[in-house]
């Protein structure tokens, strides 16, 4: 995660590590294209009622809601599974977006009490939010169990130049916090908390399709991140656990929903997919729809990455797709053909793809389907 406002130099600095560093963790680079590619899915269906928004998740439409596929590491089956249990639940109405979890805690902390802190110094949930699927201009949103919040945009990510906007708000946000235990009191075990928040549409719709809320049936790519830390206890508080012989903490552990492939959760081509149901929750169950372009999506991504690789390594784009091995790369049930427009330092790859679309990626990352 990047502030707003940091220097040229210290922001250049920070971006190059922090495919690796933005949550401390220091890993060897892992080759994105061969890391396993399997977002989770989810359906969200609709409430009747708001629900109250504290933590509790006693209404009805909850009770019917599922919950998610339990949290692994953000780098998939590459890590040992989380030490505590982390599950996440979805619905919506007409005016806001509900996203609720529940964790698995024995040491309940929290010490950020000012709105955009970086939140993920303490134990945090995030939730990260693409409207439109495109890897461009999306939300980020933390909460601690002090019910402390960060939230900021990114109009790309990080890798691809982007920066964070902190100035942007969620004007509406509600975020409730029920503790099953007590918080910053060392020497007891806790069972945990659970988070519930309330994302109103008329902010998230800033960058969704047409600039309107989901309407039923659609999807929108969404992913949820843990933060956690080891603590000790010191004079009688708790204190992130140091590396032998430093006076630095251990690295934190980040659990998710869908996984990475990387310590980096600013690749928003591997989040999960939210669809949008318009039957009450509880009433029907309701098949998740594939969009068999979002195959092509991924077809282009690999070649997204090949292109990056090249460039490292020459100082300039591949001007053909056989410089990029493009010829390997297939996509089920179609004649994956795609083709190149380029210069040294741009380029456009475009493809066929299902239905009469035509599926697009730049030399930024941004993917999108046109017809």
């Amino acid at each position: 995660m990047v502030k707003a406002g940091l220097t040229g130099a210290l922001l250049g600095g920070l971006l190059s590590t922090l495919p690796l560093a933005s949550h401390g963790q220091q890993r060897v680079a892992p080759d994105l294209e061969a890391a396993p590619f399997a977002p989770r899915r989810y359906v969200a269906y609709r409430t009747a009622s708001q629900p109250t928004i504290d933590g509790k998740l006693d209404e009805p439409a909850w009770a019917a809601a599922a919950w998610s596929d339990a949290f692994v590491d953000i780098e998939g089956d590459r890590r040992p599974r989380p030490r505590f249990g982390t599950r996440a639940k979805m619905l919506w109405d007409d005016e806001h977006f509900y996203v609720a979890a529940e964790m698995e805690e024995p040491d309940l902390w929290g010490t950020l009490t000012v709105r955009d802190s970086v939140i993920f110094h303490d134990h945090d949930f995030e939730i990260f939010i693409d409207p439109d699927g495109d890897t461009h201009a999306y939300y980020e949103l933390e909460v601690n169990a002090l019910k402390t919040a960060w939230d900021l945009m990114l109009l790309k990510p990080y890798r691809d130049g982007g920066r964070a906007i902190d100035a942007w708000d969620i004007a509406g946000l509600q975020v409730g916090v029920d503790l099953r235990g007590t918080l910053n009191r060392p020497g007891d075990r806790d069972d945990g908390w659970t988070v519930e928040i309330a994302m109103p549409w008329r902010i998230l719709r800033e960058a969704a399709p047409d600039r309107k809320p989901p309407q039923p049936g659609d999807r929108w790519r969404v992913n949820f991140s843990r933060v956690q830390w080891q603590l000790d206890t010191a004079d009688g508080r708790y204190a992130k656990r140091l590396k032998p012989g430093t006076k630095d903490p251990l690295p934190e552990d980040n659990w998710v929903w869908s996984p990475q492939g990387a310590v980096n959760m600013h690749l928003p081509e591997r989040w999960g997919y939210v669809q949008f149901s318009g039957a009450p929750a509880g009433s029907r169950v309701e098949p998740f729809v594939e969009d068999p372009n979002e195959n092509v999506k991924w077809a282009l991504r690999r070649l997204y990455y090949r292109q990056r690789a090249w460039r490292e390594k020459s100082g300039a784009y591949a001007s053909t797709l056989t410089q990029l091995a493009a010829e390997d790369i297939r996509v089920d049930s179609l004649d994956f053909r795609p083709s190149i427009t380029a210069t040294p330092s741009l380029y456009e790859i475009v493809a066929p793809g299902f239905g009469g679309a035509t599926v697009h990626i730049d030399q930024d990352g941004r993917v999108w389907t046109a017809k």
